[in-house]
Order: C-alpha cells, then sequence, then structure tokens
C-alpha cells in the first residue's frame, strides 16, 4: 500500500458527472469542469465576461446534446444574440427567455395591502418557474441576480427568494448558473454560502497598457479546485483562461547533460559545460554581452537538432536578427525548419499568465528543450505588482526543471558600473548557476569580465576571466588573477598585460 493518502469517495473524479464549461483553462482549474445537478455563481463587475462564459457553458451542453435555457432579466435577446455573432457563434438550440422587470399597468391597479416590489418579486419568480418547467432544460443561466435584489429591495426577501429558486432547481435535473453584477452590500456573502460553487471575475486597471482580467474560483463543494488567481483574456471565440502553472512530478529524463556553448573557455568556467534541465541567469550591465551569450546557446542547442523558444522582451525581431547576422550567426535555416523559435513579447498587452501560458504550450505540444528570456527586466514590467515576479519565475523555472528543459534568463543591472538591481527584480536566488558580466579597467581602457559566482550541481572556475564579443558570439580569455576592487563590482586590472586579450586578435 502507497504512503500517499486516498481522497474520500465524494472527491473522487470518477464518481461525480461533471459538466464542461466550454472553457479548456476554467475546466483545468475545477478539475475537469462543474458537477451536474447544482447552483453556481457567476460574480463580477460589468464588462468582466459573464455573460461570454454563460454562453460558452450553454454552447458546450449544445454540443453534447443537453439543452439550455438562457433567461435574462437586463439583457435583450438581441443584444444577446449580438455577442454570440461577435464570437462567430450561432445561438440555435438555446433557449433566451426575457422576463419583464415591470408589470402591467392593469396589475399595478390589483395591488392591495402588498407593496408594488413584493408582487413584481413574485410575479417575476412564478414567470421563471414557469419558463423553466416548459424548456425542459438541463442546463440554465439566470441574468442577472441584480435585477432580483433591486425587486426585492429587503435583503431578508431577497435571500427567501434565491432559497426558494434554489429548492426549485435541486427538485430538478439542471446545472444553473447565477449571474451576479456584484451589487451586494459590501461584505455581504449570503450568496456565496447558498451556491455550490463561486467562480469571480476581476478586471485589474494597470496604470499603463492594456486592460488585463483575472478570475479566482472562490468554493466548489466536494471537489478539489486549483486556487488562487487566474489571468483570462476576452477573444474572439470566448474567454481564454490561463492556468497557474501546476508543477508536474519532476521526470530525471535528459537532467544533467553538460551542455556545450561553443566556447571551451566559457565552458571550463562552468565546470565542464551547463547542466540541461537546469536554470541560467546571465547578469550583468548594459553592453556587457548578455544577449549575445544566451543566443550562443540556442544557437548551439539548435544546431544539435532540440528547440529552442527565444523570448524577447527588450528587443524588435529585426535588431535582433540583424545583430546576430552581425556577428556570424546565421538563424535563417534554424528558424525555417522550427529549431529557434523567436516571439517578440509586448509587456503591456500580455498577462503574466498568458505569458506562462505561452511557454507551456511550447514545451508539450512543440517538444521546446531550451527557453530563453531576454530579458526579466522585461518580464517585470508585464507584473501588475512587481512583489510577484519572484514567485512568477519560481513557478516557471520549477515547471521547466520538471521537465527536463533548461532555462536562461537574462537581468539587467542598474547602471553602466552595474549597480546591485531592485530587490524586486533580483531573482539570482532561484537560478541553479549564475553567470556575471562586468566591466573593468586596464590603463585608463574599459573591457568586460565574465566569472560563474554559482552553481548549484557541481563545481565551477572561480576565476575572473576576460570576454570579448565578436564574431561567433562571447569569446572567453584566460583566467585574469591580479585583480582589485572585486567586491566594489568594477574589478581593476593591476598585473601585467600579458593575460589579456590582445585587441588586435579580437575575434
Amino acid at each position: 500500500m502507497s504512503g500517499t493518502m486516498e481522497e474520500p469517495p465524494a472527491t473522487r473524479p470518477a464518481d461525480v458527472a461533471l459538466a464542461s464549461t466550454g472553457i479548456a483553462g476554467l475546466d483545468d482549474i475545477l478539475g475537469g469542469g462543474l458537477p451536474f445537478r447544482r447552483l453556481y455563481l457567476i460574480d463580477g463587475s460589468p464588462g468582466t465576461g459573464k455573460t461570454t462564459l454563460a454562453l460558452q457553458f450553454l454552447l458546450a451542453g449544445t454540443a453534447r446534446g443537453e439543452r439550455g435555457l438562457y433567461v435574462t432579466l437586463s439583457e435583450s435577446e438581441e443584444e444577446l444574440e449580438q455577442v454570440a455573432t461577435s464570437h462567430g457563434w450561432s445561438l440555435a438550440g438555446i433557449d433566451i427567455v426575457e422576463l419583464p422587470t415591470e408589470d402591467t399597468e392593469a396589475e399595478r391597479e390589483s395591488y392591495t395591502i402588498f407593496h408594488p416590489a413584493e408582487v413584481e418579486l413574485q410575479v417575476v419568480i412564478d414567470r421563471m418557474f414557469a419558463t423553466v418547467e416548459k424548456s425542459q432544460a438541463g442546463l440554465v443561466v439566470l441574468d442577472s441576480l441584480s435585477e432580483m435584489r433591486l425587486l426585492a429591495r429587503d435583503p431578508l426577501r431577497f435571500r427567501r427568494q434565491i432559497l426558494a429558486l434554489k429548492q426549485f432547481f435541486s427538485a430538478r435535473d439542471c446545472t444553473v448558473l447565477l449571474l451576479d453584477d456584484k451589487t451586494a452590500p459590501e461584505g455581504d456573502l449570503q450568496l456565496h454560502s447558498l451556491a455550490h460553487g463561486v467562480v469571480q471575475l476581476e478586471h485589474v486597471a494597470l496604470e499603463y497598457g492594456a486592460e488585463r482580467r483575472r478570475l479566482q474560483v472562490m468554493k466548489l463543494r466536494g471537489r478539489r479546485f486549483q486556487g488562487g488567481f487566474h489571468d483570462f483574456r476576452i477573444c474572439t471565440g470566448g474567454l481564454a483562461v490561463y492556468p497557474r502553472i501546476n508543477t508536474p512530478e519532476p521526470t530525471q529524463e535528459d537532467i544533467g547533460r553538460p551542455l556545450p556553448s561553443g566556447s571551451a573557455e566559457l565552458d571550463a568556467l562552468l565546470g565542464g559545460g551547463l547542466p540541461s534541465g537546469t536554470s541560467l541567469l546571465v547578469t550583468g550591465p548594459a553592453g556587457t554581452g548578455k544577449s549575445v551569450l544566451a543566443t550562443q546557446y540556442a544557437c548551439a542547442t539548435a544546431t544539435r537538432g532540440e528547440k529552442v523558444l527565444f523570448l524577447l522582451f527588450d528587443e524588435r525581431l529585426s535588431t535582433f536578427t540583424l545583430r546576430a547576422q552581425g556577428l556570424g550567426m546565421e538563424l535563417g535555416e534554424m528558424i525555417a525548419d522550427d529549431r529557434l523559435i523567436l516571439r517578440q513579447i509586448e509587456p503591456t498587452e500580455l498577462s503574466p499568465g498568458e505569458f506562462a501560458h505561452e511557454v507551456l504550450r511550447a514545451v508539450e505540444r512543440d517538444g521546446v528543450k531550451m527557453v530563453v528570456i531576454d530579458s526579466i527586466n522585461g518580464y517585470l514590467q508585464s507584473m501588475p505588482e512587481e512583489r510577484l515576479l519572484p514567485v512568477q519565475v519560481h513557478e516557471l523555472l520549477s515547471y521547466l526543471a520538471s521537465r527536463g528543459v533548461t532555462s536562461i534568463l537574462t537581468l539587467v543591472q542598474r547602471g553602466i558600473f552595474g549597480n546591485p538591481v531592485d530587490e524586486a527584480a533580483d531573482v539570482s536566488y532561484l537560478a541553479d548557476n549564475v553567470v556575471l558580466l562586468r566591466y573593468f579597467e586596464v590603463s585608463g581602457t574599459v573591457r568586460q569580465a565574465v566569472s560563474v559566482v554559482k552553481k548549484r550541481s557541481g563545481n565551477h572556475e572561480r576565476t575572473i576571466r576576460e570576454c570579448r564579443v565578436g564574431h561567433g558570439g562571447l569569446h572567453v580569455g584566460q583566467p585574469l588573477h591580479e585583480f582589485q576592487g572585486v567586491l566594489t563590482g568594477v574589478p581593476r586590472y593591476v598585473g601585467e598585460s600579458g593575460p589579456l586579450m590582445n585587441a588586435s586578435r579580437s575575434p
């Protein structure tokens, strides 16, 4: 018998019939979908995508041969048709019923001892029940509870009506989505307590850039689900949900194999080469050759026939390819046969969740074995909150390591002489290997140096070597032992000039 605890019978996926929401990412978060014959609350302010989610839910049921009913108190059938048309959908097979929230003058005159609001709400509820009975639908959407809350006026009366709704649907084979526009008073969670599950949609307004949307499953009774916030986007065709990274069980395949960089001296610095399936952070001030080194590793990997995903935050594709060609790195054939996949990322247009989804899809669908992110500083700009950067990077690196994928990150240090990076951007402790590039001075000239300051999986050379960007990439010289001011971040060479790389013989 294994040491893992079995799930209670009620939580086993095989024991519960699940209704797909029609949104692959949301189904993954929910553990397969929503249990049938239950009542769920979809909560969110206007414009967060509740109507689109509800229509996708009904369309998924129609595709399975189930009958769907959309009861609307706030939108007209014409407006719903327009929403469907904008996504390229047809609502054929879905019953759409508009329930007016105002009665005729004749009915108003018949009011006696009852307050008009009480009668109007009861009339709406009765019509809703009659509509469900007539349609015999198995999937029902009620849009929205905010209209019923306005009619009820009193919180107690509103709760009674929601209880009546729940009891009515529980006696029938109906799976129900209740949409609410967050019009409840602050701290009022009575709807949350009555619903079997709650999905909350949010719109996040940033100071600059495109809008962001995220969702959270607040509760789902008797089921395990992936908690926390997950990014999503409203696209043509519906909601695209990007679940947070869920690290799978690690594999020992292709872990620790030395990966050559194309430079014997650099491989010697790393104690024989970069171990496959680990992460490498290349850091240093601007202009020291970080992107060149990352490109060099990418080319060496693609030359061996393995796929590389290169994500550009700081450079345009045209600039990147021109620079590579100028250094004699021919990328055309690698790009043509998809050994090297280049992606230019616009931080203001892409959410962190969507970015992570791009990486996961490349690894799982395209078989990518190396991922390069150039640079982490650009990745930082895509974060709604800077303090979340280390967590996001940790999840991504853990996932890549579990898949045996090698990851290379570049990080630009602040200032031309490499002052310490901001605490929010310091992810060096997350990487398995750290290569530091920096400037140093010799006789009034500025040169570049490279050293390895961290390697978790073995020994590495602890010297400083001069390096120079030239034809073919980053060229590394012999170890330089006579330095002063190493810990200042700007070391100064005080030895003889013999070991230095000769500018006249510069690659």
